[in-house]
């Protein structure tokens, strides 16, 4: 038995549902296939004191794989990131009123990790299904970054035998219709669709240990 745990956050930024919760719910409620165990946790919006939650769901949950998720409001895919950087540089407050401005994760930490899960061939696995995917080359510098920093610091310094990573999921379509004119031209993506690649890419990042060479840069 494969033992992963997907963790989303709670609503931030005045929205009353995060969809990368959401999705973790319904990943949990309906594992991918047999042989895989999936257990949902979900994270604060606060910078600080989601590391901590994460670092108790892993101690307590003994997973094999890790995949955090989290909202990217205005993207039009999954986008599967590739690198998490050492910094807190908040655009908004987060769900505590915290703004750190260039502040580090991990003081003297790295400057940066690269996920553990074959991000391409995730990628790959999710357009199989149907659901658009694509790698992302940042994962800003708010609290998506932080859980992921902070998870691949983790793997990195006390539990090599772990390996992780992060998908950014775009709005829910509820979303967009209750963000009024401000949401015209807004992409979004049913929750359902997200799982249907999420699994994917969980069945595919199971299996799959070394990452396909297929392009997935950016020029900007």
């Amino acid at each position: 038995m494969t033992k992963i745990l997907v963790t989303g956050f709670e609503p931030f930024e005045g929205s009353e549902t995060n969809p990368s919760w959401l999705a973790a719910e319904l990943l949990s409620a309906e594992p991918p296939s047999p042989g895989l165990e999936v257990t949902a946790v979900q994270l604060s919006c606060v910078l600080g004191k989601v590391a901590d939650e994460l670092r108790a769901a892993v101690a307590v949950h003994e997973p094999d794989l890790v995949l955090a998720l989290g909202q990217a409001g205005g993207r039009p895919d999954l986008t599967v990131e590739r690198v998490a950087i050492n910094v807190d540089d908040a655009r908004i407050p987060d769900n505590a009123g915290q703004t750190p401005i260039d502040v580090p994760i991990v003081p003297d930490g790295p400057g940066s990790y690269f996920a553990s899960l074959p991000v391409k061939a995730c990628v790959a696995a999710s357009r199989r299904a149907g659901i658009p995917a694509s790698v992302s080359q940042a994962a800003g510098t708010f609290v998506c970054n932080h859980v992921f920093y902070a998870l691949a610091h983790l793997i990195a310094t006390a539990q090599p035998e772990l390996r992780g990573g992060f998908v950014h999921v775009p709005y829910a379509p509820h979303q967009v219709t209750a963000l009024g004119a401000a949401g015209a031209g807004k992409p979004s993506m049913s929750v359902r669709d997200m799982v249907t690649g999420l699994t994917a890419m969980l069945e595919d990042a199971v299996v799959t240990t070394a990452d396909i060479r297929e392009s997935g840069g950016a020029t900007h």
